[in-house]
């Protein structure tokens, strides 16, 4: 879908969901297609990687994903993915504090305020944070916060 998405010169993200049934050598697979698509089309903007949030779902996990993997991942997703200019922060799933952690681990973009979120909040994670937090948080991480729009042009 996102190589014709790609020819058809629509720019897109790519995410990774992890932390359920899939093991470390199907993430590295993961991030390789990801990285064989960019390399094939230019056409994404971002990588964005969160882990599965097992609350109020069925698909229960013995040991949840936590926030020192979800920081390796995108530490390793800023080394592997070179050929993606942004990668981004999941505080809409990590929280806002881990959020500005990634900083520290290869995210250069907080991500954005929520207007509206159903994926992760279905299953129970209902972080929320205005414009004046984020901004908040990118400068106690010592970063300069910038707005951009969909296409990562600074506004």
């Amino acid at each position: 879908v996102m190589q014709i998405a790609h020819e058809l010169g629509l720019k897109s993200s790519a995410t990774m969901m992890f932390g359920h049934v899939e093991t470390i050598a199907e993430r590295v697979e993961h991030l390789q297609r990801v990285r064989d698509q960019q390399d094939a089309s230019g056409g994404f903007t971002a990588f964005i990687c969160w882990t599965f949030q097992p609350q109020h779902t069925v698909l229960k996990v013995e040991h949840p994903t936590g926030s020192a993997e979800y920081l390796r991942m995108q530490a390793l997703a800023r080394i592997f993915l070179d050929n993606i200019p942004n990668i981004q922060s999941s505080w809409v799933t990590q929280g806002p504090q881990i959020g500005q952690v990634a900083l520290k681990y290869g995210a250069n973009d907080f991500g954005s305020v929520m207007m509206e979120e159903n994926v992760v909040s279905s299953a129970g994670t209902t972080f929320r944070l205005d414009a004046d937090k984020i901004e908040a948080l990118i400068r106690a991480a010592g970063y300069e916060p910038r707005r951009r729009n969909n296409w990562y042009e600074l506004l």
